[in-house]
């Protein structure tokens, strides 16, 4: 079998998008463009990933990791001296060579390997990838011969008033013959107005030789997109959010306002889940089946097990077992466990704390750095004091424990099981099983107060 390799062309640093991030950082859907290509290049079947790289070089290889080999482009001239970079590791093999744009987040795994697998039946040296163009004004035009091969690639400037007619358009992505790629490369020279190498003029050597130069057209001109700046930043995001909505939908999860539910790449939702307008899924987060996530939700990179209910909140980091439920305007921060069947109410904060089954957290409470066992159920206005001005502290609650209302835990505190803290109280000391915890001043009436004060703080009606 023919091996298969690819070059991501990743080295520009993107003027137009007016950016201290290089572009093809920027992202898509919460994954960086560069990743989505090369997502999509290994869906296609390849062997090997040669990634070019120059500006951000240091972040662009943080961001893709061991999935690719990276080859330093120190100058920017152009694209076929990018290509020509990646000489010194694939520059002698023999197989067949994907070169795409690092920008190109749209285009899908099933179109690259369609791509390639006509450019290996046509047993070409070159294969472009068109796209048929309603309005083709400012793109190259593949003009074909009799036998439907490429004759040539004219660029608009370049073409005759029939050749400017043509509706098939070069998108930018090319299959070479891995060793007739970089023999053409040798061979392309600088003489422009920009004196740039430039790696259509392959195809017109290539061509020159006499080999077989092909076209293969997707079907969906809106996978071409390259990003170029913040507009077609925005409108790739918006083809591909519609791309992951739909997914979603035929695969069982109901999305109440496609137009207007924001779903990363890497989310997971179980079927039969109901995602209100306004949502927001982030990074690798993880939904189970039969879910309810309400309007204006934010979770990201969490995992919600199955048959919970998330209203208006936000989770980030943190775990929700099933039969849970949260909301409305509560807020889960990082590193929290949220057990099974437990109840976070309205207005409540959880910081890296874990609460157990069946726990109740009704409304106005901070649960900070601690560990709450089974059946406990948390008063309202209840703060776990974790912060000393210096460290953070744990407390823990055993099962069965009552808090009452506007209770503080000042941190570090252990409560055993099956105890009671009394209303209003300030608890700083342990409180052993079975007992009550109470710390509060006794209550004293001074009669005749009112009478005491002056005249014009006492007046009635």
């Amino acid at each position: 079998m023919t091996k298969r390799y690819a070059i991501v062309l990743a080295a520009g640093q993107g003027t137009r998008m007016r950016s201290k991030l290089y572009k093809v950082l920027h992202k898509v859907c919460g994954k960086a463009m560069v990743e989505h290509v090369i997502d999509q290049v290994e869906v296609a079947g390849v062997d090997k990933v040669v990634t070019i790289v120059g500006h951000g070089a240091e972040t662009v290889k943080e961001t893709v990791g061991n999935r690719s080999e990276f080859v330093l482009q120190e100058e920017q001239l152009g694209t076929g001296h990018a290509v020509l970079q990646a000489e010194s590791v694939i520059g002698k093999e023999k197989g067949t060579t994907l070169v795409i744009c690092g920008d190109t987040p749209l285009l899908t795994g099933e179109t690259l390997n369609k791509l390639v697998k006509h450019h290996e039946e046509q047993q070409a040296k070159a294969t472009v990838l068109s796209a048929h163009a309603e309005d083709p004004f400012g793109y190259g035009r593949i003009i074909r011969n009799n036998d439907q091969l490429v004759e040539k690639i004219v660029e608009q400037k370049d073409s005759t008033e029939e050749e400017a007619k043509v509706n098939e358009i070069n998108t930018g992505t090319y299959v070479f013959d891995n060793e007739a790629l970089f023999e053409a490369l040798s061979q392309v020279k600088n003489d422009n107005s920009q004196g740039e190498y430039y790696l259509p003029d392959v195809i017109e050597i290539i061509k020159a030789q006499g080999e077989i130069v092909s076209a293969y057209q997707m079907a969906d001109m809106e996978e071409a997109l390259g990003v170029n700046d913040r507009v077609a930043l925005a409108e790739a995001a918006k083809t591909m959010k519609k791309r992951i909505n739909e997914k979603h939908m035929r695969n069982g999860v109901t999305i109440i306002d496609p137009d207007h539910t924001y779903i990363d790449s890497e989310v997971v939702i179980g079927s039969d889940s109901i995602i209100e307008p306004g949502v927001v899924l982030r990074g690798k987060t993880i939904i189970g089946e039969e879910c309810f996530i309400g309007s204006q939700s934010e979770i990201c990179d969490s995992t919600i097990g199955d048959y919970v209910k998330v209203t208006s909140s936000m989770i980030e980091h943190s775990e929700m077992a099933s039969n849970s439920n949260v909301g409305p305007y509560s807020h889960i921060r990082p590193n929290s466990k949220i057990g099974e069947a437990v109840h976070i109410g309205n207005f409540v904060e959880i910081k890296n704390a874990t609460v157990g089954k069946d726990t109740k957290v009704g409304h106005l409470t901070y649960v900070g750095d601690a560990d709450l066992g089974e059946n406990i159920n948390v008063g309202c206005g209840t703060v776990f004091v974790n912060y000393d001005g210096k460290k953070k502290h744990r407390s823990t609650i055993g099962d069965n424990t009552f808090i009452g209302c506007n209770v503080n835990v000042v941190a570090p505190v252990t409560i055993d099981k099956n105890t009671f803290l009394a209303a209003g109280s300030t608890i700083t000391k342990d409180v052993p099983e079975g007992a009550m915890g109470i710390a509060r001043a006794r209550q004293e009436n001074k009669e005749g107060y009112w009478d005491k004060l002056p005249p014009s703080n006492n007046q009635k009606g």
